[in-house]
């Protein structure tokens, strides 16, 4: 039988299926229901910045209640108790104590020091490993690419010197250079690129004039973004490299190891699927191996990579170069509608 064992962030997995932080590793119910799905690795959902920051904001009000009455009387009263982050964090350790499989932390943070602070607090908590979600959105028109880019890469090195887990970056693709951004974080050594986070967009309902947040799920043809700089950066870098966004199938999963990736993050397909889509996706990998002959994933991981298969085409080109060249071929089929 196939032998799915891969290494992520240098931590050992029994396959490369990793289900990413979401609602769905937001229960201990379905934690436990990915663990017996045969999920290689699970990340616990995100911990905001939104969050920390309201539960001081709560904090700082509660406190400020009492300045107006004098010392002797405030003893009446229960100590303040604040759930938000801190709860986050107890629930965290019961996660990775009720199941076998590594878990790994998310932290989607936005000032330095939070950066900092609660990757100490997460790493508290016994996880395997942490993944720090970087985005910014440009509503500032005034601040440079380098500006927030260099903000990135002070907050990642600052994290790196205060743990000791292995820590991944799940990026987004909208840097000018992303092979190049990715190359710089590799250097401060970073463990691990999650390849891409997929972001929520502004949504109107145009009947009530008002913003509506809806179900932001991928489709398999998504992960091509991630498959074409994945090829790119096998075999370039230290760091692992993880897939993501829009790997619903097992053939999807499979185009990303050939790519060269050491793993992938599945969440839509198990919203659309149920958590028991996990083993469906690992038996796929398991049968393909066992056609083609393949006793590991490291028979053929970045077999179809740029550094391995010399095809550079591609996944340095992004128009229909074909029809380009040869528009004329195209102009005499008959029209599709």
């Amino acid at each position: 039988m196939a032998n799915l064992a891969t290494k992520y962030m240098g931590i050992e997995l029994k396959n490369p299926l990793v289900v990413g932080a979401s609602s769905v590793t937001g229960h201990m119910d379905s934690i436990k229901k990915i663990e017996d799905s045969g999920a290689g690795a699970l990340v616990i959902k995100s911990l905001f910045e939104e969050e920390i920051q309201l539960e001081r904001h709560k904090l700082d009000k509660d406190l400020e209640m009492y300045d107006d009455w004098h010392a002797e009387m405030t003893n009446i009263f229960p100590e303040l108790e604040h759930a938000g982050p801190d709860e986050h964090l107890m629930w965290t350790r019961k996660a990775k104590e009720a199941v076998s499989i590594p878990v790994i932390a998310s932290l989607n943070a936005v000032q330095h020091d939070t950066w900092v602070e609660w990757a100490a607090k997460l790493e508290e908590t016994g996880v395997d490993g942490l993944e720090l979600n970087f985005f910014s959105v440009p509503t500032d028109p005034t601040k440079s690419a380098k500006e927030i880019e260099e903000e990135q890469i002070a907050a990642l090195t600052a994290v790196k010197k205060k743990v000791k887990i292995p820590v991944s970056v799940k990026l987004s693709a909208f840097y000018t250079s992303p092979l190049e951004m990715v190359h710089r974080m590799d250097k401060v050594g970073v463990d691990g690129f999650v390849l891409f986070n997929r972001m929520f967009h502004p949504s109107f309902d145009v009947e009530k004039e008002t913003a509506r947040f809806p179900f932001n799920l991928s489709t398999s043809s998504d992960h091509r973004l991630a498959l074409r700089y994945v090829g790119l950066l096998a075999g370039e870098i230290k760091g692992s490299l993880c897939g993501s966004n829009g790997i619903h199938t097992a053939e999807d999963a499979i185009e990303l190891l050939l790519a060269g990736a050491d793993s992938f993050q599945v969440v839509s397909a198990l919203y659309r699927n149920s958590v028991k889509h996990v083993g469906t996706i690992v038996s796929g990998i398991e049968s393909w191996m066992d056609k083609k002959g393949y006793a590991s994933v490291n028979d053929f991981r970045g077999k179809l990579s740029v550094k391995n298969s010399g095809d550079k085409w591609s996944y340095r080109r992004a128009q229909y170069v074909k029809m380009l060249l040869r528009a004329d071929d195209y102009v005499t089929q008959p029209k599709l509608i």
